[in-house]
């Protein structure tokens, strides 16, 4: 397959997440010849960042589109950034190694249980990683809800100013319309 699309899920989650799961069986139904990559990213940063460096600099596809949800978000603009190439963002983490250091020291991922412990080691590997300023903000499609709980939409909105923005007032942290955006998706990463 050509074109290549990756879906980063957020933090102490899981490729089985909803929203994974919804877009996969979208992409089934509706663009069979697009590639889907949905990798069980590692907890630990440290481990998770040379993790999706290898799969995505092993993917032989040249077209490749990136999308993530909270912190997974803030790994599809990462690597759309290197690749220059347009990525779909949701309820993103903006520059996450300040907020994370909450989760230092021993904690639980949510859907799979499995126990891990953050160093300042895996704080440092995401601060290495942080944009400070987007090269290519039409890149991006920011997708976000105002009611987030966990992450101000605001600040989403300030680092993605220059990109292209669908902001729904209401919902939370889970992006609860996330299956009446799957064509807005489609059609902006040119599926």
């Amino acid at each position: 397959m050509s074109r290549t699309v990756f879906y980063f899920h957020g933090f102490m989650s899981s490729s089985e997440s909803s929203k994974a799961q919804i877009f996969k069986n979208f992409l089934e139904t509706t663009y069979p010849d697009t590639q889907l990559i949905i990798p069980n990213i590692l907890d630990k940063f440290s481990e998770a960042i040379p993790q999706l460096d290898k799969l995505v600099n092993n993917t032989d596809s040249k077209d490749r589109k990136f999308i993530g949800s909270s912190l997974g978000g803030f790994f599809a603009t990462y690597y759309a950034e290197l690749d220059k190439t347009k990525a779909a963002i949701i309820n993103p983490a903006i520059n996450p190694s300040k907020g994370l250091k909450a989760y230092l020291g021993q904690n639980k991922n949510y859907a799979n249980g499995s126990e891990f412990e953050l160093t300042k080691k895996d704080i440092e590997a995401l601060k290495a990683i942080e944009i400070l300023d987007l090269h290519n903000p039409e890149n991006y499609l920011l997708l976000h809800e105002s009611g987030d709980e966990v992450l101000n939409y605001i600040n989403a909105v300030s680092f993605y100013k220059a990109g292209y923005m669908d902001i729904r007032f209401g919902g939370d942290h889970s992006y609860t319309c996330f299956p009446d955006k799957l064509e807005t998706i489609a059609k902006f990463l040119d599926l």
